[in-house]
């Protein structure tokens, strides 16, 4: 599809009447809206400032161009407005801006409409363009210019000549903007254009609407002098772990080219390591079920955590003081049960399921996840219920995807908007009504059925086995699933298991920290110091604290915390220790079912074990 198929004379403006930034937005947007390109001119406005909130699309040169990608647009379309005198657009240079093209993209718009309107944002970075714009005397003119420049042949990565400098030198770069349309072309443009210009091998990745393109591989990454990421949105950045890798706003891929390009040749830059382990990001890479899982814990546990505190600070005010028929009643109690159970928690699980299913089939599968974990939640699935109807909704839809593929390509638009969210809900519904849910509810009963008729003995092992897999990988899938495991518990009403794992995994950290403390010719002045910080970590809860230490001494340092966590979680079991909030380290412990000082005893205890292992194990190091 060509430019000009989106751009007409009838959204065109030659001389913009508007002297102020929203007074152009308005100008162009009403010119949209009388074309007949809009369905709301309201809502299309509210998206384009919402996107101008962001970062502004005054991108330097004398151009802007204001987009939004929303449901408001009746068909994608584009709208140019000049300005001879200029308006200040807060445009990254702080020059006034004089070319302006609104961008409006519907919600469906498929791969063709977007892949041309950043075709367009790569035209504007070429100053003799612009400047055949500003002098063009007519609508038709302007058209025949855009014609004469727009090739629709496929972006090609511009692989330039080596760098004289460092002829092994190979730079890499990703860049991304939070609607994808144009920003995120413009800095990959002139990122290739200036290297091509200073001699510089570069590849450029693109993370924009239609989806990855130009994806950097392992082994260029492997081979990589530097990394820059222009984004103003999350990318996947575990892939760069041990390399040099420099985080710039999207716009300085556009400004600063040259200085990025230098500082990546200098390795300019710190050395990038994951949040968490790089072990578990290894594994993700190799299983795609363990980062689905993830995407579906990772997004839950927001509600988990502020959920769950909410619902043990109503426990404050008495176990039953949610109830209105109880003597111990409480509103303020009540209010803050409601919040947290019945609408924080009561999410959780289709969050979970939404989570999972749109990380295998993106955005199409959040829909039909969500029903199908919402219906495992009502239905009493509960979380196991949660877990495959994500995963269910997810494969579910990616079949959907492969038969739909065959429908003509003037269907395409309706796809994400209507046949995706039908039949992806109404197959996952079916399946979960009538055949998951009651099963799964079965297995659940059974679950808690054998777990409350488990004696001491069974329990003490129940809980050195939870303990100890919070210390195995600090974080990573084995720390998730006895996690995800107490999680279940309390939702089905079993509060014991959770104690075990919050004491298991508050262990490691303060056991390093004990051990950092009373041990100090054992560690660097950099570990001490570390292990301050581990005390705040372990008391909040926060395994992943012990990481730094695990990775410089796996083979001390792991065992030690495995046996720690272990014992704690085993004496949480002996003192009859309940858990019903899913986080929040000692600030949750006055609600424990129990004695709470047992429950502290029972972390302390293990921590000290920690670090007398790794105490006694661990050789002096030498200043």
């Amino acid at each position: 599809m060509r430019i000009t198929e989106l751009l007409k004379k009838d959204t065109m403006i030659l001389n913009l009447a508007s002297t102020s930034k929203e007074a152009v937005i308005d100008e162009l947007v009403s010119k949209l809206d009388v074309a007949n390109r809009l369905v709301d001119a309201k809502a299309f406005k509210e998206a384009i400032l919402t996107r101008e909130a962001q970062s502004t699309t005054g991108i330097g040169e004398g151009v802007a161009i204001p987009h939004a990608k929303t449901n408001a647009v009746r068909t994608p379309a584009l709208a140019f407005g000049r300005s001879q005198a200029g308006v200040d657009f807060e445009a990254l240079d702080g020059q006034p801006s004089h070319l302006f093209f609104m961008i409006a993209a519907s919600e469906g718009a498929n791969n063709t409409h977007l892949e041309t309107l950043s075709r367009l944002s790569m035209l504007l970075m070429d100053a003799a363009f612009r400047e055949q714009l500003l002098k063009a005397q007519s609508e038709d003119e302007i058209l025949a210019l855009i014609d004469s420049q727009d090739h629709e042949d496929e972006e090609q990565p511009i692989v330039s000549a080596k760098s004289v400098a460092s002829p092994e030198a190979k730079i890499l770069a990703v860049t991304a903007c939070p609607t994808g349309i144009a920003h995120t072309y413009m800095a990959a443009d002139a990122l290739k254009t200036k290297a091509a210009e200073m001699g510089v091998d570069i590849k450029v990745e693109t993370n924009g609407s239609t989806g990855v393109k130009n994806t950097l591989t392992a082994e260029e990454i492997a081979g990589a002098t530097a990394i820059i990421v222009a984004a103003d949105k999350q990318v996947e950045m575990a892939r760069f772990t041990g390399k040099h890798v420099i985080q710039v706003p999207v716009a300085d891929g556009i400004r600063k080219t040259q200085q990025l390009i230098e500082r990546a040749l200098e390795q300019d830059a710190p050395i990038y390591t994951a949040t968490g382990k790089q072990e578990g990001t290894e594994k993700e890479k190799r299983s795609g079920f363990y980062k689905h899982l993830m995407n579906g814990v990772s997004n839950m546990l927001p509600f988990v955590v502020g959920g769950g505190i909410l619902i043990a600070i109503s426990f404050m005010f008495g176990i039953k003081a949610f109830d209105p028929t109880d003597p111990s009643y409480h509103p303020i109690a009540e209010a803050l049960n409601t919040i947290g159970g019945g609408n924080a928690f009561g999410l959780m699980i289709p969050v979970l399921a939404a989570f999972i299913a749109m990380s295998i089939a993106d955005r199409p599968g959040f829909a039909p996840g969500m029903v199908g974990g919402f219906m495992a939640a009502t239905g009493g699935a509960g979380f196991l219920g949660g877990l495959i109807a994500g995963f269910l909704a997810g494969y579910l839809v990616l079949g959907l995807k492969k038969v739909f593929d065959k429908l003509p390509t003037s269907l395409e638009g309706i796809k994400p908007v209507l046949l995706y969210p039908l039949f992806g809900i109404l197959f996952t519904g079916l399946i979960m009504m009538y055949i998951i849910i009651e099963p799964v509810k079965g297995v659940n009963e059974a679950i808690t059925s054998w777990l409350s008729s488990l004696g001491t003995g069974n329990l003490v092992m129940l809980g050195l086995l939870l303990g100890g897999m919070m210390a195995v990988d600090m974080g990573g899938p084995i720390n998730k699933a006895a996690f995800t495991f107490g999680i279940a518990m309390i939702d089905a009403g079993n509060f014991a298991p959770h104690a075990a794992v919050m004491a298991g995994g508050m262990v490691p950290p303060l056991g390093l920290a004990l051990a950092t403390t009373f041990f100090k010719r054992k560690f660097s002045k950099r570990e001490r110091d570390a292990g301050k910080t581990c005390y705040i970590m372990g008391a909040s809860f926060i395994t992943e604290g012990a990481i730094p230490f695990a990775a410089a001494d796996p083979v001390r340092v792991i065992p030690a915390s495995i046996i720690g966590a272990a014992v704690a979680g085993a004496l949480t079991m002996i003192f009859g220790i309940g858990l019903p909030a899913p986080h929040g380290g000692v600030f949750v412990f006055p609600v424990v079912e129990g004695n709470p000082i047992l429950y502290l005893l029972a972390v302390i205890v293990g921590s000290i074990v920690t670090a007398l292992i790794v105490g006694l194990l661990k050789k002096p190091v030498a200043e």
